[in-house]
């Protein structure tokens, strides 16, 4: 590709928004390089875009308009520019759309300069009111960094007036610093933790393959509590210490607070940190040192994948197994898969780690292409724990009571060695659907084809698809009775009132992502429950992620048949994975540990791979029946989701697309549906669903552009494809 392009030369610029090719400028005064971050005029606009090559010159010469100007950042390098191009083939995703996930920071096209800010101070406000509560709490939320007013004040949700008075009190200090400050050196020379044999040895395995500067990937597999985490920040050492830059993602914004001071103990300062928990500004600054080489390590979320790393060595992905890693609105991206696309651009090195790997991982490593270290011990003097199954067949339980007596006397006996219990149920609020004994009505969104939940302690209801909310109604919106509203089922507040009044005298604390208005506060109930602050924990899926607690040493799943029911491709692997992940929260310190699992069906084969701990016996049973079935991934899947406002238009479209089918029966693929979706209706819009099945190596991308290449689609109509999908609702 040239190298550079003289003032007047034709370049072509690929622009964020939402065209199918790129458009032909001049270079401007000065010349650009491939890359450069550019404005451009759009129409009346200006708009944000890329150099992607030399110009096509198929317009009218004479109506071409110069680049407006070029941006005082990094150019995007030619891995990005290669990843963003493979990553929406793959995907089926345009350009401009793809260059949107590249770009979200603001005030790119901002001049450098200084900028007044505010931090905490040392003085005392003569007194405090909510709103100066409000603003103290907001500066504390983002561990010392310096926010603009404007950030504060929508944090605190309050005027500037009110952090002026504190500026006056010397309770907060206002600044100048400058926009955009490279991120303190991480110092590799510190020692880390002693590490055992076998850390020790996966540790100097993926050292050594970082050092080599090529790429490879490794399945860093460990049972819960082994120290994976100790392991992969040494290649991450070794990493920096080479001069690359690395990248951590984290499934759960809840995760990473705890993370950073993992960070920190070993490297003596933290890292850059990128999810949607972070500032407007401190965005902008991560993407620009990122391209410039001033931050070694970015801790962040799924996104963080597409940022213009300078020399990108090294990317882990932990918990690799986690769902949470697809993208499922907008652009339709498995993190994971795309980790190790960037990857072996950037002739970079990846860690996949988990405890329960997913199948495709495992699949990958059982056949050569991912090498794979097995920790099979816990740190340190822990232990895992006992694991057994509760029979509820057996157990006499009450009528709208979930803890059966068994689990009730084992809780009991924790609570009274001032030890810690957790019961585990993967539902949040109160109740899963609110009942009419009146007329038999469940209350639904009025703009989703889904039963609204209960959620108590916030006294409303709430849609779990759209997210709509309104207030817990005293009479039936359907048929006006008056106190005959009934919860159905159990969620975790349901769990919690249950259990205070079966354990009146224990500390009770409930984790659930709803419960908690911003990640300090979360970050702040887990380090207490961590310190003894409770005897019981009742918790969704937040809890089985990478938490801590030392005094815990028995978890209650109060329903391990959940993930069993329905039709999902991954009900037994996501319901193995889990249960075994949240019961290794049990005994992670020196005293021993113990799982219970109230089932219905203990003799079902996830339930007995589960209890007795033949992870490699389920993983190659799994393997066994997908590949008979020809399903990922033995096999490739496809979904297409069709939407309108309009009920009739989804389903005659897919008829059409579904009689149409020749290209791909060219690749030997199979169409199922058209089929409303599991939930026909979200937001308002009616949802049909297609299914493409094809065989491992089939082109199915091609097949499918070529398939969908006729189709005109009405005005209000939306087409989205899901490659690899995840999810089938």
């Amino acid at each position: 590709m040239q190298e550079f392009f003289d003032e007047g030369e034709l370049v072509a610029v690929l622009t964020t928004q939402p065209l199918d090719r790129t458009l032909d400028y001049r270079a401007p005064e000065g010349g650009c390089v491939p890359g450069a971050f550019v404005q451009v005029p759009l129409g009346p606009r200006q708009v944000l875009g890329v150099v992607w090559g030399p110009g096509k010159g198929d317009f009218d010469l004479s109506k071409i308009r110069p680049v407006s100007r070029v941006l005082n950042v990094a150019p995007m390098r030619t891995e990005l520019r290669d990843f963003l191009e493979k990553a929406g083939t793959y995907t089926l995703t345009p350009l401009p759309a793809m260059l949107r996930l590249a770009t979200r920071a603001p005030g790119l096209g901002d001049p450098p300069g200084m900028r007044t800010v505010y931090r905490a101070g040392d003085g005392e406000p003569s007194r405090m009111t909510d709103a100066r509560t409000r603003v103290m709490d907001a500066l504390a939320e983002h561990g010392g960094a310096a926010l603009t007013m404007k950030e504060i004040c929508d944090a605190a949700g309050t005027s500037s007036s009110v952090v002026k008075g504190l500026v006056k009190s010397g309770a907060v200090v206002e600044e100048s610093a400058p926009r955009d400050l490279p991120f303190p050196r991480l110092d590799t020379g510190l020692s880390g933790k002693d590490l055992t044999p076998d850390q020790s040895a996966a540790a100097g395995t993926l050292a050594q393959a970082v050092k080599s500067g090529t790429y490879g990937t490794t399945l860093l597999r460990g049972v819960t509590g082994s120290g994976k985490t100790e392991v992969y920040l040494e290649a991450v050492a070794a990493c920096l210490s080479a001069g690359r830059q690395a990248l951590v993602l984290l499934p759960e914004i809840a995760l990473t607070q705890e993370f950073l001071s993992r960070v920190e103990a070993r490297f003596g300062a933290r890292p850059a940190e990128w999810h949607h928990g972070v500032t407007m500004t401190e965005r902008r600054r991560i993407w620009k040192m990122v391209g410039q080489g001033g931050a070694e390590l970015v801790v962040g979320a799924r996104s963080a994948l597409f940022l213009p790393f300078r020399d990108l060595g090294l990317i882990v992905v932990d918990e690799e197994h986690d769902s949470s890693y697809k993208q499922e609105e907008g652009v339709l991206y498995n993190a994971r898969d795309m980790a190790v696309l960037r990857a072996s651009i950037n002739g970079a090195q990846v860690v996949l780690a988990s405890a329960t790997p997913s199948l495709e991982s495992w699949s990958n490593a059982e056949a050569g292409k991912y090498r794979r270290l097995d920790l099979e011990s816990r740190f340190g003097p822990s232990r895992l724990p006992q694991m057994r199954a509760i029979d509820m067949r057996a157990e006499k339980l009450e009528s709208n009571r979930w803890i059966s007596p068994t689990l009730r006397a084992e809780v009991m006996k924790r609570i009274e060695a001032g030890e810690q219990a957790l019961l585990f149920l993967n539902r949040r609020g109160y109740a899963p659907v609110t009942l009419c004994r009146a007329c038999g009505e469940k209350i639904g969104c009025e703009h989703c084809d889904a039963a609204m939940v209960e959620h108590r302690f916030l006294k409303r209801l709430v849609c779990h698809q759209c997210g709509e909310s309104r207030p817990m109604p005293e009479i039936c919106p359907h048929c006006e009775a008056e106190g005959r509203l009934a919860p159905v089922g159990p969620g975790v507040e349901r769990l919690t009132e249950e259990a205070q009044e079966v354990f009146p005298d224990a500390r009770i604390a409930t984790l659930s992502s709803d419960l908690f208005g911003s990640a300090r506060a979360l970050k702040e109930r887990i380090e207490a429950i961590a310190a003894g602050a409770a005897d019981l924990v009742i918790g969704t899926q937040l809890v089985a992620k990478g938490h801590n607690f030392p005094l815990l040493t028995l978890v209650g799943v109060i329903d391990a048949d959940l993930g069993l029911q329905g039709a999902d491709l991954r009900a037994a692997e996501r319901t193995f994975q889990l249960m075994r992940q949240v019961s290794g929260r049990a005994g992670r310190a020196d005293r021993p540990g113990t799982a219970l699992l109230q089932t219905h069906q203990p003799e079902h084969p996830v339930i007995r791979a589960i209890l007795t701990g033949q992870e490699e016996t389920f993983w190659q049973t799994e393997a066994d029946t997908r590949r008979a079935l020809g399903m990922p991934p033995y096999g490739r899947l496809a979904g297409l989701i069709l939407s309108s406002t309009d009920a009739q238009e989804p389903m005659q479209i897919g008829t059409t697309l579904a009689r149409n089918d020749a290209a791909l029966r060219a690749i030997g693929a199979q169409v199922f549906g058209p089929a409303p979706a599991p939930i026909p209706r979200v937001r308002g819009r009616h949802r049909v669903r297609l299914l493409v099945k094809a065989p491992k190596g089939a082109p199915v991308q091609d097949a499918i552009a070529r398939w969908l290449a006729p189709l005109t689609l009405p005005r209000d109509f939306r087409l989205s494809v899901d490659i690899d999908p995840q999810s089938f609702l």
